[in-house]
């Protein structure tokens, strides 16, 4: 898939035989300007620490990956507010990603294998989207994503004056305006279809004034680009950066829960027997090592996913001879559910993060769309 690309390497990873850290942190400031991660960070290093016995490899590792973490922390930009950190000396592995929006907490794991699912959820929670801030002679086109501006393009026309002539000439006047409006139009959208492509961009927003700029635009919008626009907002051209992120970052809010909502319906209508959509772990782990899911749905709240134990255990052994990997223990929660994503990353068209709970409360936080029907799935 290809928004995960950039995880190539974590997802690639097979359980080593040294402590692999995965650390990750809200570097945002406070009302007073500071950083505040620092403290819980320590914390943690130290609790870690002590369970390594003194002298030991492992022990020796686990320092070598802190004294690395903490010099590439130092040297953080003040822009940052969150960053996922993963070390891992005895796989010679040291890997940042850093966000302009924070982690919703701070965490700190020490597993033989990253711990995946924070920067997973980050990731699918704060995909690009595109703005198309308009009036009706000049233009920009932002591409957002993850709380920064990925890119931006500005068009400049010339402006039309207003004319004082009546009568014939008047009119041929407002016809010459309505054509320069319209080429204007055509070529915000073109260069909106261009961006859209390129960025391979799902959502489209409309900005501008929603009795002039907005209705002149929407008559230009082919029906691929009509398909992506999930709203309009009625913001200046002149409107600053800033303004049009935070009222853009409330439709997509608005926009993904009712898609989360549609999807979960869908999810119920096809899930029964031979259907296209199973939920439970039990159903949707064998489905995603049979490689036919194509949507993934998980709780964007950890605590609610839930699964028996037992039947997972039966999955990995059912499952093992086939798989080059060692499967994690179906007792390491978070390791478990790393492992639908890992796969769920690679194989599945999307996956989505659920933020009301209620909605996959009785699938134990995890359901699933099929891409062809889910013969030999239940177990």
């Amino acid at each position: 898939m290809s928004r995960y690309n950039f995880l190539q390497k974590l997802l690639d990873l097979e359980a080593g035989q040294g402590p692999f850290i995965s650390a990750y942190l809200d570097t945002s400031v406070n009302e007073i300007g500071k950083r505040t991660f620092d403290v819980v960070l320590r914390k943690q290093i130290n609790e870690h620490l002590g369970a390594f016995p003194e002298d030991s490899g492992e022990r020796k590792a686990f320092e070598q990956d802190i004294e690395k973490i903490n010099a590439h922390l130092e040297n953080l930009d003040p822009e940052v507010q969150g960053v996922a950190i993963f070390a891992c000396s005895a796989d010679g592995l040291f890997k940042s990603y850093e966000f302009q929006v924070p982690f919703e907490e701070n965490l700190f794991f020490v597993f033989d294998r990253p711990h995946l699912y924070p920067l997973i959820k980050l990731v699918s929670q704060n995909r690009r989207f595109a703005v198309a801030q308009a009036d009706t002679n000049s233009a920009h086109i932002y591409v957002f994503g993850q709380g920064e501006v990925f890119s931006r393009e500005d068009i400049q026309n010339e402006k039309t004056n207003r004319s004082e002539v009546g009568g014939w000439s008047q009119m041929r006047y407002q016809r010459h305006v309505e054509n320069f409006h319209q080429q204007h139009a055509k070529e915000v959208v073109a260069e909106l279809e261009k961006l859209v492509r390129k960025d391979r961009i799902e959502r489209v927003i409309l900005a501008g004034d929603e009795t002039v700029i907005i209705p002149i635009l929407k008559a230009e919008i082919t029906k691929e680009l009509e398909d992506k626009v999930i709203g309009t907002m009625p913001l200046s051209v002149n409107a600053p950066e800033r303004e049009v992120l935070e009222a853009a970052e409330k439709i997509v809010h608005r926009h993904n829960t009712l898609e989360d909502l549609k999807a979960i319906e869908t999810l119920k209508e096809q899930d029964y027997d031979n259907g296209l959509g199973v939920s439970t772990i039990g159903k949707v782990f064998p489905a995603l090592l049979n490689g036919q899911v194509q949507e993934l749905y998980i709780s964007s709240d950890f605590n609610s996913i839930d699964y028996n134990i037992g039947l997972v255990n039966k999955i990995f052994k059912d499952y093992a001879p086939g798989i080059d990997e060692e499967l994690p223990s179906a007792k390491r929660t978070g390791l478990v559910i790393d492992e639908i994503l890992k796969i769920a990353a690679q194989t599945a068209d999307d996956i989505r993060f659920i933020e009301d709970d209620n909605l996959l409360k009785d699938a134990g936080g995890v359901g699933a769309l099929l891409r062809y029907q889910a013969k030999g799935v239940n177990v």
